[in-house]
């Protein structure tokens, strides 16, 4: 069962207990029996996104086994002071708008409340006297989140199940800062073609093979074989290419071209440069990039060839012709036809949007958490669709989709906070 099936049945679970009838509650929980009576009530006072609410449950009691029962409410969370929408929409605030904890509970706080901030947005606006104030606190939130992502590590076994591949994949990493002056860095694996991030994992580095083996074997528990994987592009982290020249012997690995770009042709372009006159270097300089995107954005094989003839033949070019002859293929292998879709850059595009939701993505503090915020920001990106409409700077592939539904998976109406159970 996938993490989309898992979704499914919450929310399933949640209608059947909105629908049910008070006959269906004269039944036992516990034995089955209708023997059962009223053995009176006890008031609840929650929290709800309108404000505090009374609520009355009705307790029975079953003559079968003796035992006794509360009738249960859909909309509320047994032993919490909170209703339901209220712990949904405190996640989703702090995943969504990329605020902090504190920020995102003192938000939710003057909601519910009409206080703190409120007053500041109603301008005429008076706060009832002797209305009981809202004390959500940001623990409160990190517990939720806590157990939001102790769901998502306990769906990691077949979390993708199903999910179509298309075998051309990117990973990258992302560092961040411990407590006490630590590092640790976060690994992703996204399908290039679908945009689905099958999954993340947190490494104390990114130079030893073992590291990135820890990403590549929560990407098999997650449901995707090594063997599906066709071609890989990332940037040169030597860790990398000994785990694939290890395991992954059969993928291609793209080079990105960005970072080779800016190392080592950037170095190799600069001494270029410095050997002629200094009134000719800035035109030198820019016939030597025109010639390197003639090859790097080359839209076949012929055409790269002839713009390294170019490049060879360029009194500045020689050296940076041989630079770009050692990385030939693996700056190439997407003009091949089984590798339509394969990107040429590392997916270091889908940090902003990490940096941007969850916290700046760097103020986690301890490896524990860092994994818990990848793996969230995981299923609300899978989940998420893109905005229909396009911007001045960007154009969206699959404007009003979610990856998941490019893959074919269909979520339908399940939302990433059903597939979490929150």
């Amino acid at each position: 069962m996938n993490i989309i099936e898992r979704g499914r049945v919450f929310v399933q679970k949640i209608k059947e207990l909105a629908g049910r009838s008070w006959w269906e509650w004269r039944c036992c929980p516990h034995c089955g029996s209708t023997l059962t009576i009223k053995n009176g009530s006890y008031r609840r006072y929650p929290w709800a996104l309108e404000g505090r609410q009374e609520v009355r449950v009705q307790r029975h009691l079953c003559r079968q086994c003796g035992k006794s029962y509360a009738e249960e409410s859909a909309w509320l969370v047994r032993g919490s002071w909170y209703a339901r929408a209220v712990r949904r929409c405190a996640v989703d605030h702090w995943v969504h708008g990329g605020t902090s904890l504190r920020r995102a509970a003192e938000w939710l706080r003057s909601w519910l409340g009409r206080q703190e901030r409120w007053l500041l947005w109603q301008m005429v606006g008076v706060r009832e006297a002797g209305q009981e104030e809202c004390h959500l606190a940001a623990s409160t939130l990190h517990r939720w989140l806590k157990q939001a992502g102790a769901e998502a590590h306990a769906s990691v076994p077949g979390q993708w199940a199903g999910v179509e591949s298309s075998g051309q994949m990117g990973t990258d990493g992302l560092w961040a800062r411990m407590r006490g002056g630590g590092k640790r860095v976060l690994f992703l694996l996204v399908d290039t073609v679908t945009g689905v991030v099958w999954t993340t994992a947190v490494a104390a580095g990114e130079d030893a093979a073992e590291e990135w083996g820890k990403l590549f074997a929560r990407v098999k528990e997650a449901g995707l074989s090594w063997e599906q994987i066709d071609a890989l592009v990332s940037d040169g982290a030597q860790g990398l290419l000994s785990f694939v020249r290890s395991a992954l012997g059969w993928v291609h690995h793209q080079r990105c071209v960005w970072h080779f770009w800016r190392h080592p042709l950037a170095s190799e372009m600069a001494t270029a440069v410095a050997e002629v006159a200094k009134e000719s270097q800035e035109a030198v300089r820019k016939e030597l990039r025109a010639l390197l995107r003639a090859i790097l954005s080359a839209s076949s094989y012929a055409a790269a060839e002839q713009a390294l003839t170019q490049l060879t033949a360029h009194v500045c070019g020689a050296r940076l012709a041989q630079r770009v002859n050692e990385q030939w293929d693996r700056l190439l292998y997407p003009l091949l036809p089984a590798h339509r879709g394969l990107m040429r850059i590392a997916p270091e595009w889908l940090w902003r949007d990490f940096r941007l939701r969850l916290s700046r993505g760097r103020n986690h503090g301890t490896e524990e958490r860092l994994d818990d915020a990848g793996l969230l920001w995981m299923v609300y990106h899978n989940f998420t669709p893109a905005q229909w409409r396009s911007e001045r700077k960007r154009k969206y592939k699959h404007a009003g989709q979610s990856p998941l539904q490019v893959a074919g998976a269909k979520p339908g109406r399940i939302t990433y906070l059903d597939a979490l159970e929150v």
